[in-house]
């Protein structure tokens, strides 16, 4: 079977798609793109479609979906893409993945396989709960109160600096983004399996086992 280049990540926060998404980009060579980098670059260059999703930022209202697919499609008109891609962080709902391949398929870019990376809501909480950040801006050090401790308990083994948990990885705001997640996201699930390009990999495993499970079932 030849590798399959041109994949969507799906699964709920905290699986870890950003991570898996890098990685097999840097393994493929492909780029890596990620739907929330890209709104913020095209809001940040102030292009046509990045100043209109700005006045629906500024107000604090959504991203309408016919400006997010404006947004993919001048980001896969930079041109790279035709060896592949990895796409992460979109589509959501079902009309965004009904949108979304009406682009590629008029760009030949299809979608080769959805891969979904599969993970229980009990080990997402334990994930994204027990993470905890260097509360000095100039240090940002990383850590997890289960899989990697600091040395002192709530400090941080570069400087010092006591330990804080982002106000999203809080457990009420981890239980809204899950029920969030199977409300919208989980459902375009049966629209990937219905057009055979649906594949499931265990996501509850280390990074490196998740990514030895993308690659077995993605031929690269």
């Amino acid at each position: 079977m030849a590798a399959l280049t041109r994949l969507l990540l799906v699964g709920p926060p905290g699986v870890g798609k950003g991570t898996q998404a890098k990685r097999i980009a840097d393994s493929l060579r492909v780029p890596h793109i990620s739907t929330g980098d890209i709104l913020r670059d095209a809001v940040k260059r102030a292009t046509p479609v990045g100043l209109k999703a700005k006045e629906f930022m500024d107000s604090g209202g959504l991203v309408p979906d016919e400006v997010m697919i404006g947004i993919i499609e001048e980001r896969f008109a930079a041109g790279d893409c035709a060896k592949g891609y990895i796409l992460d962080g979109f589509p959501r709902t079902t009309p965004q993945a009904e949108a979304l391949e009406r682009l590629l398929e008029r760009l030949k870019l299809p979608i080769e396989a959805a891969i979904q990376l599969d993970c229980s809501d009990a080990v997402v909480v334990e994930r994204i709960t027990g993470r905890r950040s260097c509360s000095n801006k100039a240090c940002q050090a990383t850590y997890h109160v289960e899989f990697l401790p600091p040395k002192n308990a709530g400090k941080c083994d570069r400087c010092s600096s006591p330990l804080e948990q982002r106000t999203d990885d809080a457990l009420d705001a981890v239980k809204k983004r899950l029920e969030k997640f199977h409300r919208e996201t989980s459902r375009i699930l049966p629209y990937y399996e219905a057009r055979k390009l649906l594949l499931v990999v265990d996501g509850k495993g280390t990074p490196d086992q998740v990514f030895a499970g993308i690659r077995r079932i993605a031929g690269f």
